[in-house]
């Protein structure tokens, strides 16, 4: 498909830069078959039904910004993407057309060298440790990788915990998975309260979801691949469940993934699904996911899931109802 076909119009000041307190007071538009209905997160619980299966994934971010200095003695950025090995990692450098291969970076105390160089502007950096110890010099040396969108993507003492959710568990992601940032413990005990269960999964978040879109088309354009795990107690849970309900796009990006295979089943390993319209779901009945920017693959996959002429009218009611967008923004509720 075009990629046009899935802009729309935008107001920066809408980019939300710090997220509402307490999280559970965004706002949701409720994207309903009767019609859209502006809510809170709060009133989940009652959206809901006894039985349903909220599926949150419980990644956790790593402060994956790194600054320091190359060979040279020059300035280097490197935003790590995923982990190759236990010590080794693909990153996105500044200025990565001056690295060469066997330059030695250091960012604060942790060492490394630069392994590999890619088409894509990627670099491999092979750190001076690996596996709990580089992830605790990374927990020193780095910062959070807030999008470019938000202040620049400059991050500070507030951001460690706002960007992180009530779930995160396990450290690998280099973007939170934002729908997650909304829930509180009250919310929880609510929607257990009204019969609602949970379960969980792991997507670690790469950069790469995030990626503009640069190709005239959608067929042109080329997802990174992300790590992931469903385990066998949420493959029983959302056996038993009445719906299942993607808590965000990345947890529904992971059970696509193994549902697209055949029947829904213990699974590890790797996918760089690009769900786009005239994608047929499997796993999803509703999902609650943030308001994504124009032409970006995740306000392609709303579109698939929902329908693109429903959500540019969504899309256009909150614009002039003036909700928060991306990742410290509102969300809204959508069914397939």
């Amino acid at each position: 498909m075009r990629v046009d076909l899935f802009d729309f119009d935008l107001p920066q000041e809408l980019i939300a830069q710090r997220p509402v307190s307490p999280r559970d007071s965004a706002r949701l538009l409720d994207v309903a078959p009767d019609g859209l209905h502006d809510r809170t997160v709060r009133d989940l619980p009652a959206l809901l039904q006894p039985g349903d299966l909220l599926v949150f994934n419980d990644t956790k971010v790593i402060p994956a910004r790194l600054i320091g200095t190359r060979t040279s003695g020059g300035k280097v950025e490197a935003l790590l993407i995923r982990a190759q090995t236990p010590d080794r990692w693909l990153a996105f450098a500044k200025p990565g057309k001056k690295l060469k291969i066997g330059d030695v970076l250091t960012f604060d105390g942790l060492g490394g060298k630069v392994a590999a160089k890619y088409e894509d502007g990627s670099i491999d950096i092979a750190f001076d440790r690996g596996g709990p110890a580089l992830l605790a010099a990374i927990e020193t040396a780095g910062a959070v990788p807030l999008p470019p969108y938000i202040r620049g993507g400059t991050a500070d003492a507030r951001d460690r915990a706002d960007y992180q959710t009530l779930f995160a568990k396990r450290d690998g992601s280099v973007a939170a998975p934002t729908a997650g940032l909304h829930f509180t413990p009250e919310l929880m005990a609510r929607l257990a309260d009204a019969g609602i269960a949970t379960a969980g999964v792991t997507l670690h978040v790469g950069a790469g979801t995030f990626q503009p879109v640069r190709a005239l088309d959608t067929d042109q354009h080329k997802m990174h691949s992300e790590w992931g795990e469903v385990p066998q107690a949420t493959v029983e849970a959302i056996a038993r469940a009445k719906r299942v309900v993607s808590i965000g796009t990345t947890a529904m990006r992971l059970l696509e993934s193994v549902a697209r295979d055949g029947a829904m089943r213990a699974w590890t390993g790797e996918t760089d699904i690009f769900i786009t319209p005239g994608y047929q779901f499997r796993a999803i009945d509703l999902l609650l996911t943030n308001f994504h920017l124009p032409r970006s693959t995740l306000f392609m996959l709303v579109s698939a899931f929902a329908g693109l002429d429903r959500m540019k009218e969504a899309y256009a009611h909150a614009v002039a109802e003036r909700y928060r967008f991306y990742s410290y923004g509102d969300c809204c509720l959508l069914r397939r």
